[in-house]
Parts: C-alpha cells; sequence; structure tokens
C-alpha cells in the first residue's frame, strides 16, 4: 500500500505541488498558479487570478501574481489600474508589496512623477516609525527565495530608487543629494555608479571619476565594476567630444574677424585661380 503524505495526500502529489512551487486544493488562486506555473498560459492566468479576486481567494496574493504577469507581457498600464482598482479588498499585510510593484510599474511606464510621490510617501512610512509593522526587520522574497530585509536597506534602496527618477526628470542637483544619503546609510556598488553617472551629467567628471574608481576597487560585485569601468570609458568620450567643442568655439571668433575683411576663409586665400595657360598645360 502507497504511503501517504499529509490529509491523505501521496508523496507523488506532494512532489508535483513542491516541484512547480504551487498551492494545494482546486481554488481560482491554485488553477490560476497551475496555468501560470505549469501550463505557462499566461492569459489564462490573468483570467483565473481575476477570478480569484472576484471570489475573495487570497486577494493580496491573487492581485500581486496578475500584476506581474501583466508586467511580463508589458501590459504595465492595465496592471497599474488593476491594483489601483483592487487594492482595497487587501489586507494592509499586502499594501507595501503592492507599492513595490506599483514602483516598478511606474518605472516602466515613465510615470516618474508618480514614482517620486509614492517614494517619499514609502520613505515617510519608515521615518515615522510605521514600515515593517513597527518592527527592525521583515521577510521579504524575490525570485521565489525569502530573506530578512532591515530598516536601513529598506531606506537605502528606496532612496537609491529616488534618486534615479530625479536623474530620469533631468534634476541632478537632487538625485546627487539624495544618492549620497542612500551611500551615507549603506553603500552600494550600483548605487556608486548612479551617483558617477550623475556627476558626469553635471560636467564634474573628475569627482565622478573619484566616485568611479572606488567603484573598481572596492566594490564587491563584478557588475558594479563592470558598469563602472564603462562609465568612465563613457566619460573619456565624453571629454573629448567636449574639448573639440571648446577647440571649435575658440576658432569661430577667429573666423569672424577674417570675415570682415574677407568673404573667404582662410585656407581659400592660398588657392589662386589657375591662368589659361596653366589650364591647357594641365590637359
Amino acid at each position: 500500500m502507497r504511503e501517504r503524505g499529509k490529509k491523505g495526500r501521496s508523496p507523488k502529489h506532494d512532489l508535483f505541488h513542491v516541484i512547480h512551487k504551487l498551492p494545494y486544493g482546486d481554488t481560482p488562486y491554485v488553477r490560476a498558479k497551475h496555468a501560470q506555473l505549469v501550463e505557462k498560459d499566461a492569459e489564462g492566468a490573468i483570467a483565473w487570478f481575476r477570478e480569484a479576486i472576484r471570489a475573495g481567494d487570497r486577494v493580496g496574493s491573487a492581485l500581486k501574481d496578475m500584476a506581474v504577469v501583466m508586467k511580463q507581457l508589458d501590459r504595465a498600464q492595465e496592471a497599474i489600474d488593476a491594483i489601483q482598482s483592487f487594492r482595497s479588498l487587501c489586507s494592509p499585510r499586502s499594501q507595501h508589496s503592492l507599492d513595490n510593484l506599483l514602483i516598478d510599474l511606474y518605472k516602466k511606464c515613465g510615470r516618474t512623477e508618480e514614482q517620486i510621490q509614492l517614494l517619499k510617501r514609502k520613505l515617510r512610512l519608515i521615518y515615522q516609525g510605521q514600515a515593517f509593522d513597527g518592527k527592525p526587520t521583515k521577510t521579504a522574497r524575490s525570485h521565489g527565495k525569502k530573506f530578512r530585509v532591515s530598516i536601513k536597506q529598506e531606506t537605502a534602496r528606496l532612496l537609491g530608487n529616488l534618486g534615479w527618477a530625479y536623474m530620469q526628470k533631468g534634476n541632478y542637483v537632487m538625485a546627487e543629494a539624495v544618492f549620497k544619503k542612500a551611500q551615507m546609510i549603506e553603500a552600494d556598488g550600483n548605487r556608486a555608479c548612479n551617483l558617477g553617472q550623475c556627476l558626469m551629467r553635471q560636467g564634474r567628471y573628475e569627482e565622478a571619476q573619484c566616485v568611479l574608481e572606488e567603484v573598481v576597487t572596492a566594490a564587491a560585485d563584478d557588475k558594479s565594476r563592470q558598469r563602472a569601468h564603462q562609465l568612465m570609458t563613457e566619460m573619456k568620450s565624453t571629454i573629448s567630444a567636449d574639448a573639440f567643442v571648446q577647440g571649435i568655439d575658440q576658432l569661430l571668433p577667429l573666423w569672424r574677424s577674417h570675415t570682415c575683411t574677407s568673404r573667404r576663409l582662410p585656407i581659400f586665400e592660398q588657392i589662386t585661380p589657375l591662368t589659361l595657360t596653366d589650364q591647357l598645360s594641365c590637359s
């Protein structure tokens, strides 16, 4: 006789759900996850997630997962509308992850001002002691893995996102201030690269070089070091281009003064018209 798992389930049945990371049961939410993860049917999954929301079946998870699938299908605006329409049905514990998802969706849609306002609101909640239900850490999930996040790490992450949003609006002064604040809270190679890029946009190349060189020598991850190298290469090209343009700018007054006495540029002064004899000898 075959051994049974919990609640009469067979070991084979249990293994299937573990491998595919599926919840148990036959509810709309379970069917949605099956369509998403096993059948790879994104449209079918969205339909079942909507049914789960209407049925009150794990509403917070259903809404978040539906928005993620929509984002993967490049339907970010539809995902934003869904979150804004149904988030009032979700528990307070679901609001934090929904906000994080909204920030990514706003970024994808280019809705920078709304992204900035939401980031500021989340930072305000931290400063007021209302984030993480008043606890110093919380459990987060990324790519199916759980890990602990501290208030300090979350603050630095949000500030980094806020700095990047200011960069997209061309507000480099605010972006620089926010990036530096984030680095003071918790140093990060990618945020340091963003700060270096922000300084480059302001033409402060020596400061940018110092920041990027520190990333190359001190960053813990290869990705940040590679990005720092790319930015320094880009900066050298920009400096060379700027120097060329400045050289042209210095020549323009000379050209203008010369046109006061001659309508021709200096190089043409050295070319004399060919005489008839010269033309015949050349033919």
